[in-house]
C-alpha cells in the first residue's frame, strides 16, 4: 500500500534525491525481451530539445518536475499543483513561509490520514469484490464436465495425464505454468521467462502445494485456486489484489526425492511469486 510519511515534502525530496544520485551508466543489463525497449531508450536519446528547455537549468529543472509529479501520481487529486509551485518558488528564494512550521506539519499529517483511509476503504471494496466474483466464478466452474472439487475447495481439471510418481510436499519439482486473474490478465509465466521453475513444493501457496501432488509428470492440469488458498487478504504485488482467485496451467516436467526439504514455516511467502 502507498505509505506517505512525510507526504508531498519527502516526496519531492525523494524525486530529487534519486534524479541526483543515480550512478552514471547505472541500471540493469538488458535481457533479450528487452531488445524493444532498448532500442525505444536509444530512438529517446537523438529525440530533439524542445526549445523552451534548451539550457541545461531548464531541463534539469523540468527533470526535476517531472519526477516529483510522476511520484505525485497517486495522490494529484489531494494537490493544488498551483500552490505546490509557489511553495518552491518561495522556498528556494528565501522568503518567509506563509503557513507556520506547524501549520504546515499538522496538514500534510490530516491529507496524509485522509489518503490512508481512503486506501483502506477501496481495498475493502475491492477485497469484498474480488471474493464475491471468484465465489460465483467457482460455483458455475465446478459444475462443468471435466472439473474436479478436492475437499479444501480447489478446483482442478486434467488437460494430460502423465505417468510415474507423485510428488509429496517435501520434494523439489520443476514446472512451466501460467498464471491468469479471472478476466484472463496474466500475472506469471514461465513461458513467457522462456524456462521452467524449480522450487520445494512446500513452499507454495496451498493451493499448488495440494494440486501439484495430484500430478505425475508428464501432466499438465489447469488449478482454479480460491483465494484462502492462494494469497488471501493480502494478495500479491501490483497484480493479485486481496481476496482474488486465480488460474493455473501447469506442466510437471520432473520431481527431486532426493532431496530432504522441510514443509514451509506459516506465512513464508509463497512461491511462484508474482510479477
Amino acid at each position: 500500500m502507498f505509505k506517505l510519511p512525510r507526504v508531498l515534502l519527502a516526496l519531492a525530496c525523494a524525486s530529487l534525491v534519486v534524479a541526483c544520485t543515480k550512478p552514471a551508466g547505472g541500471g540493469d543489463q538488458a535481457k533479450p525481451a528487452d531488445a524493444a525497449a532498448t532500442a525505444d531508450k536509444k530512438a529517446d536519446a537523438n529525440a530533439p530539445v524542445p526549445a523552451d528547455l534548451s539550457s541545461e537549468q531548464q531541463q534539469f529543472g523540468y527533470a526535476i518536475g517531472y519526477d516529483i509529479g510522476h511520484s505525485l501520481a497517486q495522490i494529484k487529486d489531494n494537490v493544488d499543483l498551483k500552490s505546490l509551485e509557489k511553495g518552491l518558488e518561495e522556498s528556494a528564494a528565501g522568503q518567509t513561509a506563509r503557513l507556520t512550521d506547524k501549520q504546515r506539519e499538522d496538514v500534510k499529517n490530516n491529507v496524509a490520514q485522509k489518503i490512508r483511509a481512503k486506501q483502506q476503504a477501496d481495498r475493502e471494496a475491492a477485497a469484498k469484490k474480488n471474493q464475491d466474483d471468484g465465489d460465483k466464478f467457482l460455483a458455475d466452474n465446478g459444475k462443468k464436465a471435466g472439473v474436479k472439487t478436492t475437499a479444501s475447495g480447489l478446483e482442478y481439471e486434467v488437460i494430460t495425464e502423465g505417468k510415474g510418481d507423485h510428488p509429496t510436499a517435501q520434494d523439489k519439482v520443476t514446472v512451466n505454468y501460467k498464471g491468469t486473474l479471472l478476466d484472463g490478465t496474466v500475472f506469471d509465466s514461465s513461458y513467457d521467462r522462456g524456462q521452467p521453475v524449480s522450487f520445494p513444493l512446500g513452499n507454495v501457496i496451498p493451493g499448488w502445494t495440494e494440486g501439484v501432488q495430484l500430478m505425475t509428470p508428464g501432466s499438465k492440469y489447469k488449478f482454479y485456486i480460491p483465494s484462502k488458498l492462494a494469497y488471501g487478504e493480502r494478495g500479491a504485488g501490483a497484480k493479485i489484489g486481496p481476496n482474488q482467485t486465480l488460474t493455473f496451467e501447469v506442466e510437471l516436467i520432473s520431481i527431486d526425492k532426493n532431496t530432504a526439504l522441510a514443509p514451509a514455516a506459516p506465512g513464508k511467502p509463497a512461491a511462484p511469486k508474482s510479477k
